[in-house]
C-alpha cells in the first residue's frame, strides 16, 4: 500500500444532483473518514455546491468518486475530470456510461453471450398487453438509467403495466420491462480485475428495492456465500467478463440471479457502488481480509486518466 503523501490532496466528490444525492453523502463521509484515517490530505466536495473548475484552483491531486447515479455514475463527471488532468477512481467515461444504462448494457451482454432476463423497451404508445403476452408475468419494470433501484416495481398483473410504466417514466424517459427470474440474489464485488467473494442476499419481502437495501432491517446478507466452491469461481469469472465486456476498471460491481439450475442472469454492472456502513462491497472485501481503509486506500491506488 502506497504511503499517505504519495496521494497528494484528494476530493471525495460526494451528494451531487442525483436521485441518490442521500446515499452518495454517505458513501462520501464514510470514504472520507477512511482516507483521513490513514494519513490521507482528503477533503470533501460537492459539485452540487462547489464549481467543478474549483477542483483545479484547490490544487486537488486525485478525485476519489463517491457520487451515485445520474452526474457521477455515468460518465459525467469522468469526462470533467479527463478534461481537467485530474486522476479519478472507478470506470472511464465510455465503461460508465455504458454500465448506468441497462438497455445498453444488455446489448453488449447479449452481442458477448452473456445471459440477462429477456427484456422490451416501453414507452406511452407501447401494447402493453402484447409485451406482458411475450415476456410472461410476473415481470420487473424499471427506469433505464438510474440506480439504487429507484423505480422499480414488480408486475404480477397484465392491467397494472402502464401505471408501472408511468411510475418508471417519472424517473427516465428510458423505461424497461424485464422478465423476472426467481432465484438466489448475488452480487460481485471486483478490485482491480480480481472478483471479491460473493454476497448472497436474501430479502423478507418479493423484492430487493430501495426499502430492502436502504431502511429494512430484515434483509440478510451472507458472505462467504455458502455456494459451492466450484460454482462460486464459475459464476466470479463470468461476472468478471460481464465486466470487462463493458470496459470497467478500477472497482466495480456486478449483480446477478442464480436459478435452481445454477444458470446466472445478469442484471447491471455498477461503476460507483455504495460505500455505507452496510454496502455490499465493503461487505465482500472483510471476507477477503480487506478492511474498509484498505478498499478505499486500494480503490484510490488505482486512480487514473484515460
Amino acid at each position: 500500500m502506497m504511503a499517505a503523501h504519495h496521494f497528494g490532496k484528494v476530493a471525495v466528490l460526494l451528494g451531487g444532483r442525483s436521485a441518490e444525492r442521500e446515499v452518495s453523502l454517505q458513501s462520501g463521509q464514510a470514504v472520507l473518514a477512511a482516507l483521513r484515517s490513514r494519513g490521507v490530505d482528503a477533503q470533501p466536495f460537492d459539485p452540487a455546491e462547489q464549481a467543478l473548475e474549483s477542483l483545479k484552483q484547490q490544487r486537488f491531486d486525485k478525485a476519489f468518486i463517491a457520487l451515485h447515479g445520474r452526474f457521477g455514475e455515468d460518465g459525467t463527471i469522468q469526462g470533467v475530470l479527463e478534461w481537467l488532468g485530474l486522476p479519478y477512481t472507478g470506470s472511464g467515461v465510455m465503461a460508465s456510461a455504458l454500465a448506468m444504462d441497462k438497455w445498453r448494457t444488455k446489448l453488449i451482454w447479449q452481442a458477448c453471450g452473456i445471459p440477462s432476463p429477456r427484456f422490451a423497451m416501453l414507452n406511452a404508445d407501447s401494447d402493453f398487453d402484447a409485451v406482458a403476452s411475450a415476456l410472461g408475468l410476473p415481470l420487473i419494470v424499471k427506469p433505464a438509467r438510474e440506480g439504487s433501484t429507484i423505480g422499480l416495481s414488480k408486475v404480477c398483473r397484465m392491467q397494472d403495466l402502464a401505471a408501472a410504466y408511468r411510475s418508471a417514466a417519472q424517473h427516465d424517459a428510458l423505461v424497461l420491462a424485464e422478465e423476472f427470474i426467481a432465484g438466489k440474489e448475488l452480487t460481485v464485488a471486483i478490485l482491480g480485475e480480481k472478483p471479491l467473494p460473493i454476497v448472497r442476499i436474501e430479502v423478507a419481502g418479493e423484492l430487493y428495492d430501495y426499502e430492502a437495501k436502504y431502511i429494512s432491517g430484515d434483509t440478510k446478507y451472507f458472505c462467504p456465500s455458502e455456494l459451492p466452491v466450484e460454482l462460486e469461481s464459475a459464476i466470479q469469472a463470468q461476472a468478471l467478463q460481464a465486466y470487462l465486456v463493458l470496459g470497467c476498471q478500477g472497482w466495480g460491481r456486478v449483480d446477478l440471479i442464480l436459478t435452481e439450475t445454477n444458470r446466472c442472469y445478469f442484471l447491471e454492472a455498477n461503476t460507483a457502488p455504495g460505500m455505507t456502513s452496510h454496502s455490499l462491497v465493503p461487505m465482500a472485501a472483510r471476507a477477503a481480509d480487506i478492511s474498509f481503509e484498505d478498499l478505499v486506500l486500494s480503490i484510490l491506488d488505482l486512480a487514473h486518466v484515460e
